[in-house]
């Protein structure tokens, strides 16, 4: 049983700001550290809970801003890594090489949902993410391509908020764990890094243990970005195949999700140039 595992950072126990995810900021350098150091950790309940249940390949990939995180000296010697960017899949990378489950860790509600922790869909100039009229936050648009080449999503990890999204989307079948409760977006009642850790191993060794159907979107699939700023679409709108639809919105239609995908892709990195 081959499983892929997707690490993100705003999800962790513990972790409540952005300056505790910031690699960037020389300021935020001590509190980053700390955090690569409970995302890792993290990651690695998550592989001892996969190996558990009996899997006898684990690639992880991270997933959290530069993706540069996760500490390989301490990442468990069981796992393989996939780390830089640029990444075609970006947050799902590699998952096209043929896996039986996927679980995604540290994750975090989608942007504008209510006391979800640090809540954002891939940037903070995305207002929303919408796939066939659907709003949708990472957790489904990485979730989709993991869908689309076979592999379902066994286990999420992260606050309330992504555990409340994951059901909605996936169904019960979905394991979650929840190692927070949001109280604002910069506020949390979380469990102890310790304790995070038990959950997701246990939770892994569970959701391994049950069948899972991939989630797919109907085709052909529509994806519309609802950018902040007008600015935002005037450089997403140069994506061939685009739509502006308003000043803030652009759409891309495709019969291959993982077109749309590639084009979503496109769309915000080309609305983050100045």
């Amino acid at each position: 049983m081959r499983v892929y595992i997707s690490v993100d950072m705003e999800g962790v126990a513990g972790i409540v700001h952005e300056h505790q995810t910031d690699p960037i900021d020389p300021r935020c350098a001590t509190a980053y550290g700390r955090s690569c150091r409970l995302m890792t950790g993290e990651a690695n309940a998550a592989i001892e809970g996969a190996l558990a249940a009996g899997a006898t390949a684990v690639c992880v990939n991270d997933s959290h801003w530069l993706m540069r995180n996760l500490i390989a000296e301490e990442l468990h010697e069981k796992a393989e890594l996939i780390s830089g960017g640029p990444k075609a899949l970006s947050m799902v990378e590699g998952i096209d090489a043929g896996f039986d489950a996927a679980m995604l860790i540290g994750y975090h509600g989608r942007a504008g949902t209510r006391a979800a922790v640090i809540d954002h869909t891939y940037t903070d100039r995305v207002h929303e993410v919408r796939v066939n009229g659907r709003p949708m936050g990472e957790l489904g648009l990485n979730a989709g391509i993991a869908g689309a080449f076979g592999v379902p999503v066994v286990l999420v990890s992260g606050d309330a908020a992504v555990g409340a999204e994951a059901r909605d989307l996936l169904g019960d079948a979905v394991e979650t764990v929840v190692v927070k409760e949001g109280l604002s977006r910069y506020a949390a009642r979380s469990v102890s890094p310790a304790e995070a850790r038990r959950r997701i191993a246990d939770g892994a060794s569970r959701a391994l243990g049950r069948a899972h159907e991939p989630f797919t979107f109907e085709t052909p699939v529509t994806i519309e970005v609802e950018f902040a700023l007008t600015v935002h679409a005037d450089m997403a709108e140069l994506v061939p195949g685009s739509v502006r639809s308003n000043g803030r919105t652009v759409r891309y239609r495709h019969a291959d999700y993982r077109e749309a995908f590639r084009a979503w892709r496109a769309m915000y990195n080309l609305a983050s140039v100045e």
